[in-house]
């Protein structure tokens, strides 16, 4: 039987409008990022000037649709994104995609109208935040406490949303609330709300372990009138579905970013292995250390190709959540252990602040946390493995 070559299946090749995007991402990160991490590091200043240079490059639109004005991005060029900016450090590129995470609710679940009125002005230059996490309910979704109650054309919101990324900074919102207690999940909504809205407060931003550039806050809503038509979908009970689309689209990217972390102490391991010698060889010729690194090399790869995948797959409409959560989780777990290991490495140099591996292993660790924990996604992976 004659051979026949097929271009059809699986291919590990990016495009040549993705390798550019990549290329061009991964210049910005070395011109911009990498040369002031440590600065925004030690200051947990926001890193507004670094902010306005990606805006221009449409890093804070990536995933609105272009007829909307953004990047018309999709997941596994998100994640090609991720990547390069968590590459350079994670807290500024947090601070830059936290848009694209709150643009989501409305990209999955708003109208025609919401869609020009708010991923338009976030194409104008504002900023937004995402919020789902509260004080008493961090991993369960469900029991939120923040409530909604419609009186004519307008909602009262009463409750507040902590760890919330870009929360000082934001224009507005997206905000999940009850809006009926006595219904579970099915009672949840997504609402768009003005930060400068009577009643809203945002508290002093978190000093945190890692991620320092990120700014993290507590928002308080106290009698906040919302106008109904800032209900996305305009359906009550539509929040449930809404965030469950959401992590689907934004697990992927966020695994992306501990794949970046990762790589970049992968990358300071094999430089400093080679220059730094011990008994008389470069370390990485004792076998503890190269073992080490070697390691590193693997658990970089399959966690990458289990992004793509998970990002392959919502692009193309399937349902992702089982192979978000395996991204998602191995990801994180691989690059904190990565991470860890760039510091022994480093040896006692790699506890010191002059050296970049101690601030990586600082900023991995909320990959753990953030966006469902390591344990919740294992929770998911088992749910969906068994679903009947």
């Amino acid at each position: 039987m004659e051979h026949v070559t097929s271009n059809a299946g699986i291919s590990f090749e990016l495009t040549s409008e993705q390798k550019m995007l990549q290329e061009s991402v991964r210049d910005f990160v070395a011109k911009e990022i990498i040369p002031q991490a440590e600065h925004y590091d030690r200051t947990a200043e926001f890193p507004w000037p670094i902010i306005e240079k990606g805006k221009q490059l449409g890093l804070t639109v990536l995933n609105i649709p272009e007829e909307y004005g953004g990047m018309g991005a999709n997941t596994l060029e998100e994640c090609i994104v991720g990547e390069e900016l968590a590459y350079g450090c994670s807290g500024i590129s947090t601070a830059l995609t936290v848009n694209s995470l709150a643009a989501l609710p409305i990209i999955v679940g708003g109208t025609e109208e919401q869609k020009k009125e708010w991923l338009g002005r976030l194409v104008d230059g504002q900023m937004a935040a995402y919020c789902v996490t509260e004080p008493g309910a961090g991993s369960n979704v469900v029991g939120m406490r923040t409530r909604a109650e419609r009186r004519g054309d307008v909602y009262i919101v009463n409750g507040s949303k902590t760890f919330i990324s870009n929360a000082n900074v934001a224009d507005f919102f997206t905000v999940f609330v009850v809006t009926d207690p006595a219904s579970g999940h099915k009672g949840l909504s997504c609402f768009v709300i003005d930060a400068k809205s009577p009643g809203v407060s945002v508290s002093k931003h978190f000093d945190k372990l890692g991620q320092r550039a990120a700014d993290t806050a507590e928002i308080t809503f106290e009698d906040v009138e919302v106008p109904a038509s800032n209900l996305i979908s305009l359906q009550e009970g539509s929040g449930f579905l809404i965030a469950m689309k959401v992590f689907d689209k934004s697990r992927p990217p966020v695994a992306s970013g501990a794949v970046g972390v990762a790589r970049r102490a992968f990358e300071e391991c094999l430089r400093y292995a080679q220059e730094r010698e011990t008994f008389g060889v470069p370390i990485y010729q004792h076998q503890a250390v190269g073992h080490m690194i070697a390691d590193m090399a693997m658990n970089i790869e399959a966690a990458r190709l289990l992004v793509w995948r998970a990002a392959a797959m919502v692009d193309a409409g399937g349902r992702n959540a089982k192979y978000a959560s395996m991204a998602k989780a191995f990801a994180a777990d691989a690059a904190m252990k990565i991470t860890t290991d760039a510091v022994q490495v480093f040896g006692g140099y790699g506890y010191m602040r002059e050296y970049p591996v101690e601030k990586l292993m600082r900023d991995v660790k909320v990959f753990q946390i953030y966006e469902g924990t390591s344990q919740i996604q294992r929770n998911i992976i088992v749910r969906e493995l068994f679903r009947q």
